[in-house]
């Protein structure tokens, strides 16, 4: 599998690796990519205010992650996470992630991230609404 670079992705977000996210095998634990996933996306959405994780009538719920490891990540590295919408449906969003190492501009872990939006309160599938479907389609790929 060939690591994407920088260019492919839309969004960009800077995380510092901690001491914690060390495995025994001196390389950040493939879990805490997934929570990076998940930073990405919603640091994306909440900052751009389309995402009160409090108050908002919808919330988008993980239904599948995937990640593929290309180099090894560890603590101290600065992480940068990149993010674009690759498909936009009707509930659903299904994310491209990047993770890039200090600065470089291959990615050393990249995957996927697919979040269904839906009632806060019924759990049952909802439209995006306009508003967030217009923010998304600014970091959609080409």
């Amino acid at each position: 599998m060939q690591a994407k670079e920088r260019k492919n992705f839309k969004h960009f977000h800077r995380i510092h690796t901690r001491w914690m996210d060390n495995d025994a095998y001196g390389h950040v634990n493939n879990v805490i990519y997934y929570s990076w996933f998940d930073t990405v996306v919603n640091q994306f959405l909440i900052v751009n205010g389309a995402l009160d994780i409090e108050k908002s009538p919808i919330i988008g719920l993980v239904i599948e992650t995937q990640c593929n490891y290309l180099a090894s990540v560890k603590f101290p590295d600065v992480i940068t996470a990149g993010v674009s919408v690759i498909k936009l449906g009707n509930s659903s969003v299904r994310y491209e992630v990047g993770i890039f190492k200090n600065d470089e501009d291959s990615a050393s872990a990249q995957g996927h991230f697919v979040h269904v939006y839906v009632d806060r309160e019924t759990r049952k599938p909802t439209s995006i609404p306009d508003q967030m479907r217009n923010l998304l389609k600014t970091i959609q790929a080409e």
